[in-house]
């Protein structure tokens, strides 16, 4: 009898503590957040859809170097270039096939200009997977949606570069 009398005490403690943790956790503030209305900060060092920049004059940044295809290890970057008058480069194409990316940021780190980047998207699911082939005109439209945000990105991190 006694036996049976404190295991009753015991739980009768366990389950009035447990009452009051569950009421002190109920007046604290939430941490969940309601995802498609509200959305949590993101890292500047975040990996998400890739944008190729421009210079402030509306010139592309990328000079065909093809470092960003060559450190590629899904083989996901091709880019095809022609000589200027000037004699500098200049790419005729640059293509992504994001159904290879990995997102390993490796074509940003070794752009020596900024100019591949991968930016602040992660909303960018499609019905078909031909929409998943990027040409180099989507690439540039993606990096002047986000340009003010991508500069920031890269000064926000330049410590760490």
């Amino acid at each position: 009898m006694k036996l049976s009398r404190i295991l009753k005490t015991i739980l009768l403690v366990d389950f009035i503590s447990g009452l009051i943790i569950a009421i002190k956790e109920s007046f604290k503030s939430k941490k969940t957040l309601n995802y498609p209305f509200e959305k949590g900060k993101i890292s500047p060092r975040f990996r998400g859809e890739h944008a190729l920049r421009r210079y402030p004059n509306g010139e592309e940044r990328c000079i065909a170097c093809k470092l960003c295809e060559a450190v590629c290890p899904a083989q996901a970057i091709t880019i095809e270039s022609t000589e200027r008058e000037d004699g500098s480069r200049k790419t005729t194409r640059y293509d992504i096939d994001m159904l290879k990316c990995i997102y390993c940021g490796l074509c940003e780190e070794s752009c020596p200009v900024d100019a591949i980047v991968q930016g602040p998207n992660f909303e960018f699911s499609t019905e078909t997977r031909e929409e998943l082939y990027y040409n180099k005109e989507k690439l540039l439209d993606n990096g002047d949606r986000w340009e003010s945000l991508l500069a920031a990105n890269i000064k926000a991190d330049n410590p760490y570069r």
